[in-house]
């Protein structure tokens, strides 16, 4: 049963319908007119939270976008780090050159990414696979190195893989400079061992070397397989040998050689 205000209510909305359709036409236009228009502020609220809503996902990137725009710019990053050694090395070395008579300035190298696809479970300090091979112009004897430092040069490409002979090798044998003094060695693993990968010796130093922990290591250029000034590492310390004829160095690599996941190939 209705209460009397109920009733009240429902006496009134039948008056006010009656009412309605009883105005002329144009009175009626009037009305509707002014009762939308109260209702106009409401829907232009609800349009714009639509709009904010669509543009604010618009807006969001997922985390797989964001993962690999964070990729990108890692990578151009190693890139743009391995050039501007390149850059220093030869603005010093065509500086020097451009006082010889008949000797070419140095050229920029490119860089290839390649992944390590395999190791040597019994000398994984020695040598990797990679994914490039001669499809992707790489050949034997081509620098391998991360946004570090050296780690190594291609010693045989497949079609598709290369194998990389690394500095923990005793088969491979760089010739360095070292900064400050401008000293020349030649960088071998000596007795490097699993445990200690990332340390190389620096050999045939002149008895009288001024070589002193700290120093930096670099590529010399000599030879003709790695470019000069691709850093090595770091000289951690000296001793004599051969009764004070010749000084041996330590040096610690600037790239670990057991964390190698990507590395950059230079193609001339």
């Amino acid at each position: 049963m209705l209460k009397k205000p109920h009733y009240i209510i429902l006496v009134l909305v039948v008056l006010l319908v009656i009412v309605l359709l009883k105005l002329p036409s144009e009175t009626m236009g009037k009305v509707k007119l002014a009762i939308s228009g109260l209702f106009l502020p409401l829907f232009g609220l609800t349009g714009s939270v639509h709009q904010l809503t669509n543009r604010a996902t618009e807006s969001v990137t997922t985390k797989e976008q964001l993962a690999r725009q964070n990729e990108y710019l890692r990578r151009e990053n190693e890139e743009l780090k391995i050039q501007l050694q390149q850059d220093a090395a030869m603005t010093n070395e065509n500086a020097r050159l451009r006082g010889l008579v008949g000797w070419p300035r140095q050229t920029r190298w490119q860089v290839k990414l390649g992944r390590v696809i395999a190791r040597d479970p019994a000398n994984w300090w020695r040598s990797v696979e990679i994914d490039l091979g001669t499809r992707d112009g790489v050949k034997s004897n081509y620098p391998v190195l991360t946004s570090e430092g050296l780690v190594g040069r291609i010693q045989s490409a497949g079609q598709t893989r290369s194998q990389v002979i690394l500095l923990g090798s005793p088969d491979l044998r760089v010739a360095a400079l070292v900064l400050p003094g401008g000293e020349t060695g030649v960088i071998n693993a000596g007795a490097s061992s699993p445990q200690e990968n990332n340390m190389v010796d620096l050999d045939y130093l002149s008895g009288g070397s001024q070589v002193r922990p700290g120093y930096n290591v670099v590529t010399w250029g000599a030879g003709g397989v790695f470019p000069a000034g691709i850093v090595i590492g770091k000289v951690v310390d000296v001793h004599v040998k051969e009764y004070g004829l010749a000084v041996e160095a330590r040096v610690k690599l600037a790239a670990d050689l057991s964390a190698l996941q990507e590395v950059w190939v230079m193609t001339p």
